[in-house]
């Protein structure tokens, strides 16, 4: 016996199970010469293992587990590229094959599984014809290379795909020859392809009554009638239907038929989502206090697939931020404008702030169009209108601002809430008039984020983020409080007190700036299932003019935290402290859901 059978063994010997009748049985896989992956495939495939590890399993159901294992391990081995493979199953010593079906047994002691593999077969042929231009049939499959089974059926599905992917739909396989010569240990694969004709997309139909309308979800859809059909426009179409919210099911079938004027006609079965939500959230911080936060939505306000959402939230409850926020807002978008990967949105805010350095209430309404570029990339391009009154250390003012607001985002993050990798980047620019004063400048804010993980199982994750702002053309008594920087707090810099750095204008006289750096780095550590530890370290810096050289400083904390993973995100809780030598010895405590950053 090898190495890998003495492991085979070893490990399927450890498959003990105690039965409530009183025996135990063993399953052993003896599989000489096998590495460890392919033993593992065994062991994956074998329905006697699986069968002994499910509780009340009775020996008429490992019996016929046995029975069954013999096709499924036959499988494994022609997807290895083994084609005179010889398996071997018995039970208590009788082979399993032999056994009846109507066979009663009171116990059984032991399953014994052998597998020899015989020799590895090579192609003599892999060939599919005809193939399109716009085939990649799968590495591998060609003459003299191993005959893995998987690369046959690979090699067929691509065949297809091929044709499907420039417009004939109806492909399929016509003709296929497997055809192994057990002398020569060789395989030889011919797979025949019918084209079929090229079509263009026809009707989007509609199988079934829903709450928004059809003309609508043909808008959204965005299906291209009377263009060469395509897979992907028709996963395009399905993904945008999806986005809405609107659809709980979306489901983009093509009819068997071909349609007049050799059309490709695409069946679209939709279920309606529950229209209305509401959701609260909750986040604490010993210096920032209480958040409470909470939405209602409606899915379908006009029967357009149109969504309305309205927010309300309160910050600073019990804080030492001198007072509570108050936020009041409501949104609604319309999807498929302009374009079907288009949405138009309309915005109105209300919002009061009473923090340490300033007192700010102030209106917006904006408007605009949100498009997206692909999975990854989104944009955004409005105009606002914002009414501010303020009163901070610069004395009282009321500021009115015409607003051109533009954004990009790119996110291939795993996941948004807990990402071990990926990308994410945020660019705002933001031109602006003032309305009652002479300012006008632009106003830039960039926030990017990288997660890298290592180690057995990815169980280390090491996440950096910066952002970086800037504001060119106006004076800081030219803009409100909200358009400047200020750093410190759960968002920018733990440990420190929220917005607690700015720019210090003498006698005691802060105000935010107009230029904004700070760095953050974590490394999150994967304990138990559901338990993490992370270290971190923040720094940031605020400054007068545009570009940092005037009257800017810096701050930094640094502190420990831990994750508890649920379905909602993982739930954090930081404990950060200052790093800096006048920052004085205190501790700042931040509970959330989903990750800092």
């Amino acid at each position: 016996m090898g190495k890998s059978s003495i492991k085979a063994w070893a490990w399927a010997a450890a498959f003990w199970v105690v039965a409530p009748f009183g025996w135990a049985t063993e399953i052993t896989i003896d599989a000489p010469g096998f590495d460890d992956t392919s033993v593992a495939y065994l062991r994956d495939a074998s329905l006697s293992v699986s069968t002994l590890a499910t509780p009340d399993n009775t020996p008429q159901d490992l019996v016929a587990a046995a029975r069954a294992d013999y096709t499924r391990l036959l499988g494994v081995l022609y997807q290895l590229g083994f084609y005179s493979g010889v398996i071997q199953i018995t039970v208590d010593g009788r082979e399993a094959a032999n056994i009846s079906p109507l066979a009663r047994f009171g116990s059984v002691d032991k399953i014994k599984i052998t597998v020899l593999s015989g020799p590895v077969f090579t192609f003599s042929e892999a060939s599919v014809k005809p193939l399109s231009p716009a085939t990649a049939l799968p590495e591998g499959f060609i003459a003299g290379q191993r005959a893995f089974a998987t690369l046959v059926g690979d090699a067929a599905e691509e065949g297809v795909e091929g044709w499907r992917r420039i417009g004939h739909a109806k492909a399929r396989v016509s003709e296929q020859s497997i055809t192994a010569n057990h002398r020569n240990h060789t395989l030889g694969a011919r797979i025949a392809i019918d084209p079929g004709p090229r079509l263009t997309f026809g009707a989007l139909n509609v199988t079934k009554p829903t709450k928004v309308r059809e003309a609508r979800i043909r808008e959204i859809a965005g299906l291209p009638t009377g263009n060469v059909f395509s897979p992907e426009e028709v996963e395009k179409a399905a993904k945008r239907l999806r986005r809405t919210g609107a659809f709980r099911s979306v489901a983009l079938t093509e009819d068997p038929a071909i349609g007049t004027g050799a059309t490709q006609d695409i069946n679209a079965e939709l279920l309606d989502s529950k229209p209305r939500r509401v959701g609260v959230g909750v986040e604490v911080s010993s210096r920032e206090g209480l958040a409470f936060s909470g939405f209602w939505l409606h899915r379908n306000l006009l029967g357009g697939a149109e969504r309305f959402r309205v927010d309300a939230e309160a910050r600073g409850i019990g804080g030492d931020t001198d007072g509570i926020d108050y936020t009041l807002s409501a949104r609604l978008d319309r999807p498929a404008t302009l374009t079907p990967d288009t949405t138009l949105y309309l915005l109105a805010e209300v919002e009061h702030l009473d923090e340490p350095e300033f007192n700010e209430t102030h209106a917006r309404i904006e408007g605009g169009f949100s498009h997206i570029f692909s999975d990854k990339l989104t944009g955004e391009i409005g105009v606002g209108y914002q009414y501010s009154d303020i009163d901070d250390d610069a004395g009282q003012r009321e500021l009115e601002h015409l607003m051109l607001p533009l954004r990009l985002t790119f996110d291939d993050r795993d996941d948004k809430l807990d990402a071990t990798r990926g990308i994410y980047a945020d660019v705002q620019l933001t031109p602006f008039v003032g309305l009652n004063s002479d300012a006008a400048g632009a106003r830039l804010y960039t926030d990017l984020r990288h997660y890298r993980s290592f180690g057995k199982d990815d169980d280390f994750t090491l996440a950096g983020r910066v952002q970086l702002g800037s504001i060119a053309g106006a004076s800081l008594t030219d803009l409100p409080p909200d358009m400047l920087f200020f750093s410190g707090g759960a968002g920018t810099v733990r440990g420190q007190g929220y917005q607690s750095l700015a720019v210090d204008l003498g006698g005691g006289n802060q105000l935010g700036g107009r230029s904004f750096l700070a760095l953050s780095a974590e490394l999150r550590a994967h304990l138990f299932t559901e338990w993490s530890i992370v270290g971190f370290a923040d720094t940031g810096f605020v400054g007068e003019d545009a570009l940092g050289q005037v009257n800017g400083d810096w701050h930094s904390g640094a502190g420990l935290g831990v994750r508890y993973d649920t379905r909602f995100g993982p739930i954090r809780v930081d404990v950060a402290t200052p790093l800096d030598n006048d920052a004085g010895k205190q501790f700042e405590l931040y509970v959330g859901i989903g990750q800092a950053f």
